[in-house]
């Protein structure tokens, strides 16, 4: 059995151009089809897809870090609508990822508010209450204070 590999010749190109000895690609991305398998959110943010079919890790590596916070719950939802939105682009059709999308929309805008009464404005626009601007009031989510004291 012969086991000999056949190498291209060096190639020696350095301006930036496909040199005529350069290996063929055979890039390969899988096909979506319509009602496709979804992740639930906290779940897509971890594995960085909603879509169990491109869940692809890299060298096999996986992420299992959850984050059981309002603010991670609210980021999923966020990563789960971008997802969906994505796939909505090319799947306008799928009635199910459109119920889907709306249901985490409607989480989301739900959370959004909860988060917002009891931490502040998530975004800039949002910082507008009452005729008052309170994007830059202290303390901000991630500033730890404890029992009323200062950070």
């Amino acid at each position: 059995m012969d086991t000999t590999v056949i190498r291209p010749a060096a190639c020696n190109d350095k301006n930036g151009c496909l040199p005529a000895c350069a290996p063929l690609a055979n890039p390969f991305v899988p096909f979506q089809r319509e009602n496709s398998e979804t992740y639930q959110a906290p779940k897509a943010l971890i594995r960085g897809t909603l879509f169990p079919g491109l869940d692809l890790p890299f060298m096999g590596l996986v992420n299992r870090t959850e984050k059981n916070t309002p603010m991670g719950e609210l980021m999923a939802l966020s990563f789960a609508m971008h997802e969906l939105g994505l796939y909505l682009d090319t799947h306008q059709n799928d009635v199910e990822a459109t119920k889907l999308f709306q249901q985490y929309a409607g989480l989301y805008e739900q959370g959004r508010r909860t988060y917002e009464a009891q931490y502040g404005p998530l975004q800039q626009n949002n910082g507008v209450t009452d005729g008052n601007y309170v994007w830059l009031q202290d303390p901000w989510p991630w500033d730890y204070v404890k029992d009323g004291g200062t950070k």
